[in-house]
C-alpha cells in the first residue's frame, strides 16, 4: 500500500481487489423481501413451470431472480450485469432463497427453451398480482364527464425495437447465411430507429395509476389486430376483478387502429374508445361535405402555436359497408405547408379525423380532442420506461424468451410504483375544466393541449335540407339508373363476387377465401387486408384487398399468383365487388325505408358539470424511490459459520434414483438449488430506509 499527501487530502492505493457494492443491490433486497412477503416467490416456483432440456439443476425461479435483478440494475447488457453481480452472487441469490448463480449461457438456454405455456403462466400471475394490491384510492381515479359519469382510461400502443445486422456476402461458394434474429425479428417499419429488422411490442397502461397491464409482441410490424383483441381481454378482466363496469372504460388508440374494422372489434368488446382516424376517404362523402359547409360546433386554439381548429361533430357516421357507425369529429385548420405530416390537406386546409363512442351529453367535441391528446402523458411513460429499464434490450433470440423478460420488466415497474407510494404517500391530483371557460384548479393541474372556446350553438345546424332533384340527379345516359349521393343511396348489397381472373394459369380471385375478421386467405395461408373502397357507377361497391410486398416476394407460390411471377416487385391485389339488389329485393330485405348513412338530428345538450381528471403524478413517486435506494450505503457482512458448515459437501449420501438419473418430481427439482440450512449466512445492512417502509415489506429496522 502506498500513500501520498496532496494538500489537505491523503490518498492511498492498494493492489488488493475489493469490488464496490452495486448501487442497485439495496433495491433488489427490498423487492425480494416484498415478493417473499406476498408469497409471489412461492407462487412463481409452484405455478410457472417449464419442461426443458439441459439446464443443470436450476429451475424457473432461479432465472426469474436473475431477470428481476437485470431489470432493476438498468445495466446495458447481460454481460455488464454479470460482471457487477459475480462478486456478490451468494448474497444476491440468497435474497431469493436460492443457492448457486446460474451461468450466463445457462440463462440463454433457459430463455430459448421458454414455451408459450410457461409464458402464459407468468402472464397470468403478473396480472393477478396487479389486481391483488391496487393503490389506495385507485378506484376513485379516472375521468368524470360533463354528466358526472366516471370513466377509467386506458392506453394501448405499440413500440418498436430494431436490430442491426452485418452485411454478409451471398455467393455460391459460401453456405447460406443464418441470422440470430430470424426467430424474434422480421422486416418492418423502423421509423427513426436505425436497424434492418424490427420487433413490435403492444403495451397497455392504466392512465390514472400509470401501471402496466400487459405486453404482447411479435416479429416485424406484429399482428396489431390480434394483439388489440388480447389487450381488450386483459382490460376487461382487470375491470371485472376490481368491480368496475367495462362499459365505463375508455380506450385511447393512435391512428394505426383508425379504421372501420377496428371500430367493429372495439364495439363487440363493449368498451368505449377514442382514436385518430385514418380513413380520409370519408371527407369525400356527400354528407360530410355538406356538414363542413355549415358553421362549426366549436373552435379550439392552441395556447402556444396559436393554431385555430374548427370542430365539426358528426354523431352517427357510417364507416363501412358492413354497417359500422360511430361518432366522428372533424378538426380543420388552415394549412401552413403543402402537405401536413398529420391529417389530410385539401384546398388549403388540413383535416383531421377522430373516431369515438363517447356520448355527446358527456363530452363536447373539444373534450374529445382534449381526452385524446392526453395520450401525450402515455408517450412520456414510454420514454421513462426506455430510460429507466429499457425492456427492449435483447435478452433472448426467441420470441417467447424475449417476451418472458419484458413481462418481468413491467412487473418491476409496477412494484416500483407501489414502493414509491409507501415511501411517500401522495394524494391524487384533481384537474377540472369549466363548461364555458378555460379556468382550471390552481393546485396540481394537468397541462392541456387546447384551450376551449365554445362557438355559438345553432339549433338548426344539423337540419340538412334534402338536395333538390337537379342537385340529386346529374345528367345520365338513357337507361342508366341515376347516381345519388352516397348518404341517400337506398342500396342493399347482395353477396360479394370476385373480379375476373387476368390470366387463366394464375390463381383467380375466387381462390382467396373470405375470413370472419374481414381479411382474405390466400392459397399460401397468408392474409390480404382491405386497402381501399371505391363507390362505382350504379351503386357498385368495389373493395380492394392487398398483401404486403415482403410476404409475396418470399412466397413459394408467387410464380402462380403474381402477374410477373418471380419478377414481380409488388404484392397480390384482389377485388371483391358488391352489386346492389333491385328494388323488389330491397323491399323484401328491408320492409321499412333504409336509414341514410348519417341521420341528422338536433344537438345534444351537454351536462352541467365540469370535465374532471383524477390521477397521480407520472414519475415523482417512482423516481424518489429510485433516488433513495441508489444514493444510500449497503454493507455486506459474512457471519461466522457453525462447525457443521465445514463438512465436505461431497460426503452427502446419494440415493439410488439419483445415481440412476431417474426422473425427479417438481419438488425434487426445485429443492436442488434451494438455500440449504448450512449455506454461509450473509447480512445486508441498508441505510436510509424509513421504519414504516421496512415494516411494510417485512424487514427489521435498527437505529
Amino acid at each position: 500500500m502506498t500513500s501520498i499527501t496532496h494538500f489537505s487530502v491523503e490518498i492511498q492505493t492498494s493492489p488488493q481487489l475489493v469490488p464496490s457494492t452495486p448501487s442497485w443491490l439495496g433495491e433488489v433486497a427490498i423487492m425480494a423481501a416484498l415478493l417473499k412477503k406476498h408469497g409471489l416467490l412461492e407462487a412463481i416456483s409452484q405455478e410457472v413451470r417449464l419442461t426443458r432440456g439441459r439446464m443443470g439443476h436450476y429451475e424457473v425461479i432461479d432465472f426469474v431472480a436473475l431477470l428481476i435483478g437485470y431489470a432493476i440494475s438498468a445495466e446495458p447488457t447481460l454481460k455488464a450485469f454479470y460482471d457487477r453481480l459475480l462478486p456478490f452472487a451468494t448474497p444476491f441469490m440468497g435474497l431469493f432463497e436460492r443457492d448457486h448463480l446460474p451461468h450466463r449461457s445457462t440463462l440463454s438456454r433457459f430463455l430459448a427453451a421458454v414455451d408459450p405455456a410457461c409464458l402464459e403462466q407468468l402472464r397470468v400471475l403478473f396480472q393477478r398480482d396487479l389486481c391483488a394490491r391496487p393503490l389506495a384510492g385507485s378506484q376513485e381515479g379516472g375521468l368524470w364527464d360533463r354528466s358526472a359519469r366516471q370513466w377509467s382510461v386506458f392506453d394501448i400502443d405499440g413500440t418498436r425495437a430494431t436490430a442491426r445486422q452485418r452485411a454478409l456476402p451471398h455467393i455460391q461458394a459460401l453456405p447460406a447465411a443464418k441470422r440470430r434474429f430470424d426467430e424474434v425479428c422480421a422486416k418492418g417499419y423502423a421509423g427513426r430507429k436505425r436497424g434492418e429488422v424490427v420487433r413490435t411490442r403492444t403495451v397497455i397502461e392504466q392512465a390514472s395509476t400509470h401501471h402496466w397491464l400487459g405486453t404482447f409482441s411479435g416479429k416485424g410490424n406484429g399482428e396489431y389486430r390480434a394483439e388489440l383483441q388480447r389487450a381488450l381481454q386483459v382490460i376487461i378482466g382487470y375491470l371485472s376483478t376490481l368491480g368496475l363496469p367495462p362499459a365505463r372504460a375508455i380506450i385511447r388508440l393512435d391512428g394505426l387502429y383508425g379504421t372501420g374494422l377496428l371500430v367493429e372489434i372495439l364495439a363487440k368488446a363493449g368498451l368505449a374508445w377514442i382514436m385518430r382516424g385514418k380513413d380520409y376517404g370519408l371527407l369525400n362523402e356527400q354528407v360530410v361535405k355538406e356538414r363542413l359547409k355549415l358553421p362549426p360546433d366549436q373552435e379550439t386554439q392552441h395556447p402556444e402555436t396559436g393554431t385555430l381548429r374548427q370542430l365539426f361533430d358528426l354523431p352517427d357516421l357510417m364507416l363501412s359497408a358492413t354497417g359500422t357507425a360511430c361518432r366522428v369529429v372533424v378538426a380543420a385548420h388552415p394549412a401552413t405547408t403543402t402537405k401536413s405530416s398529420v391529417g389530410k390537406t385539401l384546398d388549403g386546409r388540413v383535416y383531421e379525423l377522430f373516431f369515438t363512442s363517447l356520448p355527446q351529453d358527456g363530452f363536447l367535441a373539444a373534450d374529445v380532442l382534449d381526452v385524446y391528446f392526453g395520450r401525450g402523458g402515455f408517450e412520456s411513460v414510454l420514454a421513462d420506461e426506455d430510460r429507466e429499464q429499457d425492456p427492449d434490450r435483447w435478452c433472448s433470440h426467441t420470441s417467447a424468451g424475449q417476451e418472458f423478460w419484458q413481462i418481468l420488466s413491467q412487473w418491476v415497474w409496477n412494484l416500483r410504483i407501489e414502493l414509491g407510494h409507501q415511501l411517500h404517500p401522495t394524494a391524487m391530483r384533481t384537474t377540472h375544466t369549466n363548461l364555458l371557460s378555460e379556468r382550471q384548479s390552481s393546485s396540481e393541474s394537468m397541462s392541456r393541449i387546447d384551450s376551449l372556446r365554445i362557438a355559438p350553438l345553432n339549433a338548426d345546424r344539423y337540419q340538412l335540407a334534402p338536395p333538390t332533384q337537379a342537385e340529386e340527379v346529374p345528367p345520365q345516359a338513357e337507361g342508366v339508373p341515376p347516381l345519388m349521393p352516397l348518404a341517400l343511396q337506398p342500396f342493399a348489397y347482395g353477396p360479394p363476387t370476385f373480379a375476373r381472373p387476368l390470366h387463366p394459369e394464375r390463381f383467380a380471385a375466387k381462390d382467396f377465401l373470405p375470413q370472419p375478421d374481414g381479411t382474405l386467405l390466400c392459397p399460401d395461408k397468408q392474409h390480404l387486408r382491405v386497402r381501399a373502397r371505391k363507390q362505382e357507377t350504379n351503386g357498385v361497391l368495389r373493395i380492394l384487398y392487398a398483401a404486403p410486398k415482403r410476404i409475396c416476394q418470399a412466397c413459394p407460390l408467387r410464380a402462380a399468383c403474381l402477374r410477373e411471377g418471380n419478377q414481380s416487385s409488388s404484392g397480390r391485389h384482389v377485388s371483391l365487388i358488391y352489386h346492389p339488389l333491385d328494388a323488389a329485393s330491397v323491399a323484401a330485405l328491408t320492409p321499412s325505408p333504409p336509414a341514410p348513412m348519417w341521420v341528422p338530428s338536433l344537438p345534444v345538450q351537454p351536462g352541467p358539470f365540469a370535465l374532471v381528471w383524477r390521477d397521480w403524478g407520472r414519475s415523482c413517486t417512482r423516481r424518489e424511490w429510485m433516488a433513495l435506494l441508489r444514493t444510500q450505503t449497503v454493507t455486506i457482512t459474512v457471519l461466522a459459520l457453525p462447525q457443521e458448515a465445514c463438512r465436505d459437501p461431497t460426503s452427502r449420501v446419494v440415493t439410488r434414483s439419483e445415481r440412476k438419473h431417474w426422473r425427479l418430481s417438481w419438488q425434487e427439482r426445485l429443492a436442488r438449488n434451494a438455500s440449504a440450512e448450512l449455506t454461509p449466512r450473509v447480512r445486508l445492512h441498508l441505510f436510509g430506509i424509513p421504519t414504516a417502509l421496512a415494516t411494510s415489506v417485512g424487514l427489521p429496522s435498527s437505529l
